[in-house]
């Protein structure tokens, strides 16, 4: 199941990395580009710089500006669909209905839609890559008399281009990233009156945005080291003031919003605009010049809360009639689609993460009784202030190793343990119950109140990637693949003689000098220790477990 740019990522990695051709894609839509396809509302973008949101794999010289709208964004997904001919490898228009996993056979049984034709077929597949992804579904606040209105409503990730708002009054619900990019949009036509309805507060930072000069993209496009290295500054920044964020510098940061805030927004608004829990609680909206929009004459907010929807606009908790001719609902998006997904013993995905307080899963993938399945962009994966394509791309690479024995028919199905699952989110969940996430309501949180953050991981991206550079299998359960694991435990230790092996040929020959062979000989007993532990420092900076070459010790 591919609805998303996650799909295309796995894909090329399949054919480019495993050499393997053998996959379908499954996409509902009638097209390519997942978010970036069905978010078209004016204004739409990254806040993420371009040259970050793009794959390590496929870097973009052509980025027009720091920040990228959803245009160019969409164009540069396309361009790699066709350029890896990936149109014979999908299935447009086809939704995943039932998912059920085999055990007797072990594989899974999928429902397959044709929702242009509408019929459906059963089809079979060993390995099930999910990626579905969290921004696909609209969400609509639970508010009374939303079909009672009179006049036009939609979602921001389905917007309206047919309808010209030219002398309208449009009611916004909700203010956060969606609605802080549309209404300075929107609201530049003067003849259009914007009316803000707002619930809670978000953060706003300063937008960096400038345009490459001529100059700096024929560098990127005749040096591509040069582009390397230009991402690599960037992700090490972006790391980096996550880290100053989350640690003593909040105080800081806290100030310099809030000084940014008051110093952009009308003054009348500011009682109402400031939040009272630390930034990165919420995701920090990069403002692209909404609170400047705000001392617009054709721009208001409202605070007083909404109480229902009736015929003519919207009725406050105050007892005010608001008239509208438009609604538009910027209210985000729905994270857990309902896809039935039945593992072993019938297992319903759904009612497992029931029972673990809301989403839950092992490195973010994958999760004990559902073999030979793996999401994308699952549980605590989303950084909470970089690019989500890194961390697709960390999981990409981890997943493509655990798939490659099944796939070369070494081994039938590999489930991650009870135990490694548990082990592994009580060691996420320490870590993130005194967070900034918990200091506040927000979409990082099962409920998005109290629950438990299920969206972020605990840490910057350099620690995710560590912890996904290869699996440590011992935390699997395989079927079928006990000539494999002997295969794998033979090439070791073949591995460790050769390594032992080389030193002693430095030894002998005189080669080595005395502090050399004490490095030789640290390096080789940490070779053949049981766990291959490796103690790495700048880790054990942020935890008190330090992980080793193949998970955690």
């Amino acid at each position: 199941m591919a609805r998303r740019i996650a799909g295309i990522s796995t894909a090329i990695a399949l054919q480019e990395r495993l050499r393997y051709a053998s996959f379908t894609i499954y996409e509902r839509a009638g097209d390519v580009g997942g978010t970036w396809r069905d978010n078209t509302y004016p204004g739409c973008g990254s806040d993420v710089p371009g040259h970050a949101y793009s794959l390590s794999t496929e870097l973009n010289p052509s980025w027009s500006s720091y920040l990228v709208s959803q245009p160019e964004i969409r164009a540069y997904w396309e361009a790699l669909f066709h350029k890896h001919n990936l149109g014979r490898k999908t299935l447009f228009n086809h939704d995943i209905t039932t998912l059920q996993w085999d055990q007797g056979e072990q594989l899974w049984r999928l429902t397959a839609v044709d929702r242009f034709n509408n019929t459906e077929k059963e089809v079979e597949a060993h390995i099930v890559v999910s990626a579905i992804g969290g921004f696909m579904y609209p969400l609509f606040p639970d508010i009374p008399g939303q079909e009672s209105f009179k006049g036009l409503t939609w979602h921001s990730a389905r917007w309206r281009h047919d309808i010209d708002l030219k002398g309208k009054r449009v009611g916004v619900i909700g203010n956060g990233c969606s609605a802080a990019q549309l209404i300075p949009k929107v609201s530049e036509d003067p003849t259009v009156e914007v009316i803000n309805f707002c619930r809670t507060q978000q953060w706003y930072s300063p937008r960096i945005q400038y345009t490459y000069p001529p100059w700096a993209r024929w560098i990127f496009s005749h040096t591509p080291l040069a582009t390397r290295l230009y991402r690599i500054w960037l992700m090490v920044k972006v790391s980096l003031l996550s880290v100053l964020v989350a640690t003593v510098y909040l105080i800081l940061w806290f100030q310099v919003f809030s000084s940014y805030m008051k110093k952009t927004a009308p003054e009348e608004y500011h009682k109402y605009l400031i939040p009272s829990f630390p930034p990165g609680c919420k995701r920090i909206i990069i403002d692209p010049g909404f609170l400047e929009s705000l001392h617009r004459p054709n721009v208001s907010m409202v605070w007083d809360g909404i109480e229902r929807i009736e015929e003519s606009g919207i009725k406050l908790r105050t007892g005010e009639q608001v008239s509208l001719d438009v609604i538009v609902f910027a209210t985000g998006y729905g994270l857990n689609p309902k896809l039935p997904m039945s593992g072993k013993n019938k297992l319903n995905l759904q009612d497992f993460f029931a029972s673990q307080g809301g989403p839950t899963s092992y490195m973010g993938t994958c999760a004990p009784g559902f073999p030979n399945l793996y999401t994308l962009l699952g549980p605590n994966v989303a950084t909470g202030h970089s690019s989500v394509i890194f961390s697709e791309e960390v999981q990409i690479q981890w997943v493509l190793q655990l798939i490659k024995p099944v796939i070369d028919g070494a081994v039938k199905s590999l489930e991650v343990s009870q135990e490694a699952f548990h082990e592994y989110n009580a060691w996420l969940q320490e870590r993130l119950k005194n967070s900034v996430w918990t200091e506040c309501h927000s979409y990082y949180r099962s409920d998005r109140r109290e629950g438990k953050v299920v969206a972020n991981f605990p840490g910057p991206m350099s620690l995710f990637w560590w912890i996904l550079r290869k699996p440590r299998w011992n935390h699997f359960v395989l079927v079928g693949g006990e000539s494999w694991i002997r295969q794998q435990s033979r090439a070791r230790r073949i591995r460790l003689l050769g390594i032992f092996v080389g030193f002693l040929a430095l030894v002998c020959t005189g080669l080595a000098s005395s502090d050399s062979i004490r490095q030789g000989l640290k390096f080789w007993m940490q070779q053949v220790s049981v766990s291959s532990i490796v103690g790495c420092t700048c880790i054990d900076s942020f935890d008190s477990k330090v992980f080793d070459m193949e998970g955690w010790k």
